[in-house]
């Protein structure tokens, strides 16, 4: 199910993990605090230092030395690693589903190279950490951030046809494709191997479909006024469009029954087609017969790996360049993960 499989930064797991991944996102607010705090401690400890005449350094005052330098050492690594290296360099991200497998694991801790897009555009391909749009989150959720692979550029014209991959009017072959058919989680098969799925075959394969065609369109009518002259994400199914299909954004959805879940930010029941109202029929009809457009500048179009338990750019859309974080550049945790992911 995509809405399971919605890859993003938030709490996962348990332990050492979970430890690490909060400090990776301890918010800069409160490293500013805590490094405040330790100064001001820092510098109490160095006027009793100081003002300790060498006969009485005894007791207390080793220790008041070590607390003192330890505060030092505190201050200049938060000041180094939260104010400078983390915002502007790199920083971890816990994975904590299964949208990018078999690429990416859950509980996967990677590194995200911040610095490389602030002299250099995303490229096709690119493992991409990135702050999703408002309406791809749930009620409860806020400050997510997700990690998909990016599957088109400005002036790209992506399209899903016959469950395959096509860019500029050329299929795309994707060997990193999952054809995963569990829940997403580490272990789908259960027995500690997460590239072989229940049935013994493997979760990565070249000739997987995915299980809906996709457009991206520019919308230009009057079933939805409120997206016209925006760009659109449209799911094709059984001759449906954006109806009834699993993981259908509410922006862009119709038929949504008003009765189901609504703090979620995909469709979660549907009226019976001849209830749906004439504006959703003809918006239906519009995204039926639009012609496939090219991302527009400045934005991009993400995908996860595992594609049919992705909820990602086919469902709620594009992405704005100013909110892309970083680029993937390997696994760091666990150990027996390590490798690029470039």
């Amino acid at each position: 199910m995509w809405h399971l499989l919605a890859q993003h930064g938030q709490e996962s797991g348990g332990g050492i993990q979970q430890t690490i991944d909060t400090l990776a996102r301890t918010p800069l607010s409160q490293i500013v605090i805590f490094v405040a705090i330790c100064t001001l401690v820092r510098l109490a400890l160095y006027n009793y230092l100081k003002n300790t005449a060498p006969h009485r350094r005894h007791g207390a005052f080793p220790v008041a030395k070590f607390f003192n330098e330890a505060m030092d050492a505190i201050v200049y690594a938060g000041v180094f690693v939260f104010m400078l290296i983390r915002p502007f360099a790199v920083q971890a991200f816990l994975i904590p589903s299964g949208s990018m497998l078999q690429t990416l694991w859950v509980n996967d801790f990677i590194v995200a190279n911040k610095a490389v897009y602030r002299y250099s555009e995303p490229k096709v391909g690119d493992i991409i950490v990135f702050k999703p749009p408002d309406w791809a989150l749930h009620n409860d959720q806020h400050d997510m951030d997700f990690i998909k692979r990016c599957q088109g550029v400005p002036g790209d014209v992506v399209e899903v046809k016959d469950g395959k991959l096509w860019r500029n009017g050329q299929s795309i072959e994707e060997p990193y494709l999952s054809d995963s058919r569990g829940d997403g989680g580490d272990d789908p098969s259960g027995n500690g191997n997460p590239n072989i799925m229940p049935d013994g075959s493997k979760a990565l394969g070249k000739d997987v479909k995915m299980s809906t065609d996709w457009k991206l369109i520019y919308y230009n009518g009057k079933g939805r006024p409120a997206l016209d002259g925006k760009y659109i994400p449209v799911l094709m199914k059984d001759g449906n469009c954006n109806y009834e299909i699993d993981g259908t954004c509410k922006k862009y959805a119709v038929g949504i029954d008003p009765t189901s879940d609504l703090t979620r930010s995909w469709v979660t029941g549907w009226l019976p087609y001849t209830s749906m109202s004439p504006d959703d029929l003809a918006f239906e009809r519009e995204m039926k017969a639009a012609p496939p457009a090219a991302v527009p500048r400045g934005y991009v179009l993400m995908m996860g790996d595992n594609r049919n338990n992705s909820y990602d750019g086919r469902a709620w859309g594009l992405v704005p360049r100013d909110e892309v974080i970083g680029r993937s550049e390997f696994i760091w945790l666990p150990i027996n993960r390590w490798h690029t992911t470039r």
